[in-house]
């Protein structure tokens, strides 16, 4: 049987949205340059030149857009129209290109004048992306966040460069939060050897971090960084000793992949006791082959597992500290986040799936 689909961790968050940033309706061309290079300095990754700076797609390697009247194109394909709302009529022009328009881009002086609660309510379900000219991170907030669902995303064409920054920071502390439950160990068992799953990230894990494995996608263990030193080997505070091949791993759109299944580039979860989390880059993964210990846990009366190297680097979060595995015991609790449902290509579905 396969296993594993989607389903989004905490709901909808910032980092859900698109974001473009727009080095656009600027005084001069040093000005937009400007945009370009702190938007790629903050980790911004879609742009959107002025026609006129077509150069500047040789400051950095990112997705270029181009603003050419009130069209925004890519390689001379149209893939959004800009409204600006200055009155009712606008807003029906806005209105009439939902469902005509792959995204459309709304920009206005006042808010009060055309709310946005009705432009968010239009554009739902007609197939359209609605997003919203923002110039602060305050601003941005505002949109995601009105009506609940808010916009889907912005063009963020920022007042002052700093706002970037201020955006980018925005975005990492509105990451969801997960529930974590505590399981009791009742089962604690030397295994063979096997092929087993470093992840180096390309970030400095703090003390408290780690990652969600398991054995079974309804159920994931807190497993910690190397960010401890013990007397048998040095901090590696970039890795995560995360467990077998065949184990799943909890991705920061809330699907589920195999250890396996990760590479250089690819996007990781790091979560902490608190269940809060963030996004890291995966610099590389190494798979070498090392004794395992497969460890149990009881959670409401169900039965969950995951497999980790029996080794005394290798560390779980247990009884309200952080544990080596070669000094857990039978009794004792262990972090776990549980999902609900059944997971099919790493996706959330909703059917029976059992997996021991």
């Amino acid at each position: 049987m396969v296993c594993g689909l989607r389903k989004h961790i905490g709901g909808e968050h910032l980092k859900d949205r698109q974001i473009w940033v727009g080095a656009l309706f600027q005084p001069s061309s040093e000005n937009r340059k400007r945009i370009v290079l702190s938007a790629l300095e903050n980790g911004f990754d879609t742009v959107v030149l002025d026609k006129r700076d077509k150069s500047f797609v040789n400051l950095g390697r990112f997705r270029a857009l181009l603003l050419n009247g009130a069209a925004f194109t890519e390689d001379g394909e149209n893939v959004g129209s800009l409204v600006q709302l200055k009155g009712k009529s606008d807003e029906v022009k806005a209105k009439r290109l939902a469902g005509k328009s792959p995204v459309v881009i709304v920009s206005a002086v006042d808010w009060k004048v055309i709310p946005l609660e009705n432009l968010i309510a239009h554009f739902q379900g007609s197939g359209s992306k609605l997003m919203m000219v923002a110039r602060t991170a305050d601003e941005a907030k505002l949109f995601f966040e009105t009506m609940e669902v808010g916009a889907d995303g912005v063009l963020f064409v920022p007042q002052k460069l700093e706002e970037l920054a201020k955006l980018r920071k925005l975005l990492e502390e509105t990451s969801p939060r997960l529930e974590l439950v505590d399981g009791k160990i009742i089962t604690l068992r030397q295994l063979g050897l096997g092929d087993r799953v470093c992840i180096d990230t390309c970030s400095m894990l703090s003390v408290g971090e780690g990652m969600l494995i398991g054995n079974q996608s309804s159920c994931l263990f807190l497993i910690h960084s190397e960010t401890i030193e013990s007397e048998y080997a040095a901090t590696r505070p970039f890795r995560v000793n995360a467990g077998p091949v065949h184990a799943y791993v909890l991705m920061p759109d809330g699907t589920t992949r195999y250890l396996s299944e990760l590479s250089g580039g690819d996007e990781a979860l790091i979560v902490d006791a608190e269940g809060h989390t963030r996004r890291v880059i995966v610099g590389r993964t190494k798979v070498e082959r090392r004794p395992l210990l497969l460890i149990e846990a009881e959670v409401f009366g169900d039965r969950y597992s995951s497999i980790v190297q029996n080794a005394e680097t290798i560390r779980v979060f247990s009884n309200g500290k952080i544990v080596s595995v070669s000094k857990i015991r039978l009794g004792d609790s262990i972090k776990i986040h549980l999902e609900v449902g059944g997971r099919h290509f790493g996706v959330h579905v909703k059917e029976t799936i059992k997996e021991k």
